[in-house]
């Protein structure tokens, strides 16, 4: 398949927005690496495209002064001119318009950012509730709010970036055409004040100068409320390169076959548009690309940038591997991996030193002396069936009084992993195992994740416990922390212990279930896992009743054939109370660590907070829903929680009304965040949003999680096991920042490999039908919820077979009426008018339309929609009693 470039702009090639397209005598803008302009008669030095980035005294001084603002850059991958970084003061994000402004950063990056004028502030609209002033969000709910303990599959949902989530319920305009982002109009209900000019006071020649910016001008700005401007500010610095500067993508020749360029370089285009395109010398390609460019038009390859000079337009890189074919699982798995800076290659001979060299490894008789023996006990691990790293076991045994002593084990990593060692350091770098839907990447080597570590059953494992005496109701009477050695009994499956948990009287055949050690029956560890259940539910009630929230998003799992590992379906993985289960459990000893560290280390705790939401999003999305008729009380995470069980009942259409408002109330939500104690001042903002405690860590996963690592050694310390920790707190927060930038990258990754994999199997299986809920509705589109596959997409009505359409506002919400070619010319049109009324479900299918690329995987047709009613009356119906059908366009 060839790979056609869908960014629809009038300008000459890579023209960035804000910048003129006069064409230089080398091309646009200058040669790479020339200060200079090579022709004499220019006279000196080319124009900058972008400003001299500040110097780092300048932007330490601006920091200290407030004059400057520093914070994560976002950029929208639907509208890659776009971006944004969070304001300090928590209302609406800053805005950044266009590539000039970001000045050659890129997404994720930590950026320095100097205000713009106010006049040159972005002015919304006051009838639109522009949603997209921070649509660049991608999914960031944390595991709390959204299920910590899935299985593999599960932890690789389908939680779409904002490529394919609603985008814009709230606006009423949108650049909707389906071909990607066209730089020359005006979007999102948004008007300019002035003309946008370049940094030396040039007007830029090719843009188009619409009604509303011309007339903006002479707007009197001091009338404008503060509520309908945003901040808008341009990048001074780059403090830290947080992204990888590798891209995945496809070469091109340039276009100008006479210009000195051509002979130089090649044109290597990214697959993710947030990403500039890149000058790489001919030297670095295929020797056969200049003459055969058409043979490469799908090979995938990985660039590097490694410079982007002030005056070019473009970045230059060098060209790191061949991949494969684009489209193709493991080549496109190799990049997204390589982009988002996961390391997958092999572990080095001086980590694997570290590891026990005589093998079978056992438990010196020493360490047996210094722990807590519980061989003897019922103690069993609960986990996905493929699972190979079980890092946590249960225990549960009644007491004479009606009480029970609960027990969490977890896998002593820590003592395999010695502080400052290689293995350390790596395990530190890497900071999280990488859940793709094929294989793991895993944190540490695997004779450490699958066997000395991993609880397998019946065999004496180390671990680190936290038991308590609970009551019937889950109150703590009794907490013992300390290191214990275990001997699994079992390896039960979530299916394993859902059986049990369903059938209380019943005896489940010995056929049905794993091995037991000898030790114990099955009885005992159906009763056990019982008790625990009974507890749990307890647990949870009173959890949610101390004002809790949870976002259940629908998760996707593929079932992949054994031999090709192509995926053969899908489905949405259920929660169910064995997850459940193990959930309270392992939220319980996260939380009683949290507390222990903290009393022990108060200026050195490794703990984990989760902000509030984003209220000017929360609160629009409050008053959108309010507009549809639904009153959704968003004062605390208790009464979200609240407003979101309440106010639906279970019948199937009721329940896909809740997963709509779960993915809209999803994207206000912020990232979870490791942090070091010492360096936050206010205790308020340890706080856990989601589980509305006021101190959260993470203890229970040390196998695939680094900060984890960190916990337990502060743990050991605080018992008593090993000294007192000496690290600074910056030290221990430079630390937590990295394991956040690794998670977030792994959640990407994750998100990516899925996306892919459905993309896939859409490809290879042809239609697949389901039913979708409507979610928003703006003038040329509208976003629907396909409920089968939990996958939000946006409909263009450009790609349906409409004689017209016509979008308005009765009162405040947003209408949309569609107008159908009918089949038999004989017929009348039909006529359906689309609302973003939560109420209703159409069935749309699943495969290839518009638009023309899935913007996650974007050498595969993307997993669009496709729409087609009974009788030729085609489309999506918010009030007709029909159900319209739906059938994919290929």
């Amino acid at each position: 398949m060839s790979h056609p470039d869908y960014r629809l702009n009038l300008r000459p090639l890579g023209t960035p927005r804000g910048v003129s397209s006069v064409i230089g005598p080398h091309g646009f803008g200058a040669s790479p690496g020339d200060k200079k302009s090579k022709n004499k008669s220019t006279r000196g030095k080319k124009r900058s495209i972008f400003e001299t980035y500040m110097s780092k005294e300048a932007v330490s001084e601006g920091l200290k002064r407030g004059a400057l603002i520093q914070g994560v850059l976002r950029i929208n991958p639907k509208k890659f001119h776009e971006a944004f970084i969070p304001s300090p003061d928590g209302d609406r994000d800053i805005f950044i318009d266009g590539v000039v402004a970001r000045n050659r950063a890129l997404n994720g990056d930590l950026v320095v950012v100097k205000l713009l004028p106010e006049e040159q502030w972005k002015v919304i609209k006051p009838e639109s509730n522009d949603k997209e002033t921070e649509a660049a969000y991608e999914s960031d709910l944390p595991e709390e709010l959204c299920g910590n303990h899935l299985p593999q599959q599960a932890l690789k949902g389908y939680n779409d970036s904002p490529d394919v989530i609603i985008e814009a319920q709230f606006g009423d305009s949108d650049s909707e055409e389906g071909h990607g982002d066209t730089q020359n109009v005006l979007v999102d209900g948004v008007e300019k004040l002035s003309v946008r000019t370049q940094d030396k006071g040039k007007e830029d020649a090719n843009a188009p100068v619409t009604k509303d910016e011309s007339t903006s001008m002479s707007q009197d700005t001091k009338a404008l409320s503060e509520k309908s401007l945003q901040k808008s500010a341009k990048v001074v610095y780059i403090l830290e390169k947080k992204h990888s500067r590798a891209a995945t993508g496809i070469l091109k020749l340039l276009a100008d076959k006479n210009s000195e360029l051509f002979r130089k370089y090649a044109l290597f285009s990214p697959s993710d548009h947030r990403v500039p395109r890149i000058y790489v010398p001919l030297k670095d390609c295929p020797q056969d690309f200049v003459t055969r460019p058409k043979d490469y038009a799908n090979t995938l390859f990985i660039c590097r940038i490694v410079d982007w000079k002030e005056d070019s337009n473009f970045a230059l890189g060098q060209l790191a591997k061949s991949l494969g074919q684009a489209g193709e699982i493991e080549p496109e798995t190799e990049g997204i991996l390589t982009e988002y800076g996961v390391d997958f290659s092999d572990f080095s001979s001086e980590v694997l030193e570290c590891l026990p060299q005589s093998l079978p490894w056992t438990i010196p008789p020493e360490e047996l002396s210094k722990r807590r023996d519980l061989r003897k006990d019922c103690i069993f691990t609960i986990d996905p069936s493929t699972a190979r790293d079980l890092d946590d076991a249960l225990s549960c045994r009644p007491l004479a009084d009606g009480t029970f002593e609960v027990g969490v084990h977890i896998a002593d990593v820590s003592y395999f992993v010695p502080e400052g060692s290689h293995l350390d350091k790596v395990a530190a770098d890497r900071a999280t195992s990488v859940y793709l839907v094929q294989k793991v990447v895993p944190m540490l080597p695997r004779l450490l994740c699958e066997e000395l570590c991993s609880l397998n059953p019946m065999t004496d494992k180390l671990t680190f416990s936290v038991i308590w005496t609970l009551t019937p109701e889950g109150k703590i009477l009794k907490e013992w922390f300390g290191r214990t050695i275990i001997r699994s009994c079992t390896k039960l499956s979530y299916e394993h212990a859902q059986s049990m948990i369903e059938s209380p009287s019943e005896k489940i055949p010995e056929e049905e279930l794993p091995p037991i050690s000898p030790e114990h029956s099955s009885e005992e560890v159906h009763q056990a896992v019982l008790n625990l259940h009974r507890i749990a539910k307890q647990l949870r009630q009173q959890r949610f009743v101390d004002g809790a929230l949870r976002l259940d998003q629908l998760k996707l799992a593929f079932t992949l054939d054994s031999e090709t590992g192509l995926p053969q379906g899908c489905h949405i993985y259920e929660y169910r109370d064995s997850n459940k289960l193990v959930e309270e459990f392992m939220l319980l000893a996260n939380m009683a660590v949290a507390h222990k560290v903290y009393r022990a280390f108060p200026e050195q705790a490794l703990l984990r907070r989760h902000p509030p939401p984003q209220m000017k999003m929360l609160n629009d999305l409050v008053e959108f829903c309010d507009q549809m008729g639904l009153s959704m009380d968003a004062s605390s995470a208790g009464a979200l929680n609240k407003s979101l069980t309440k106010i639906f009942g279970d019948d199937k259409y009721s329940l896909a009304r809740k997963e709509v408002l779960t993915n809209m109330y999803s994207r206000p939500m912020q990232m979870a965040l490791y942090f070091c104690s010492g360096v936050l001042q206010d205790q308020a903002q340890f706080r856990h949003y989601a589980l509305n405690v006021p101190l959260y860590t993470h203890f229970t996963s040390p196998i695939r999680r680094f900060a984890d690592v960190m916990v337990h050694r502060l743990l050991a310390a605080a018992l008593g096991y090993r000294e007192q920790p000496e690290v600074e707190p910056h030290a221990l927060q430079k630390q937590a920042d990295h394991c956040n930038d690794r998670r977030m990258a792994s959640k990407r990754v994750q998100e990516l490999s899925a996306s892919l994999f459905f993309a896939v199997l859409v490809k290879e299986s042809g239609p697949l039908e389901s039913e979708a809920m409507v979610m928003g509705v703006l003038n040329q589109a509208f976003d629907v919820l396909v409920l089968r596959y939990g996958v939000q997409k946006r409909i263009y009505c450009n790609a349906l077979a409409l004689r017209s359409y016509h979008f308005q506002k009765v009162g405040k919400k947003p209408e949309l009426t569609l107008i159908w070619e009918p089949k038999d010319p004989e017929q009348e049109p039909a006529r359906q008018v689309r609302a973003p009324h939560i109420p209703s479900a159409p069935q749309v299918a699943v495969g290839p339309l518009l638009p023309p690329r899935c913007p996650l995987c974007p050498h595969l047709p993307p997993p669009s929609l496709a729409l087609q009613a009974p009788g030729g009356a085609s489309g999506l119906h918010a009030k007709a009693p029909a159900t319209p059908r739906a059938q994919v366009a290929s």
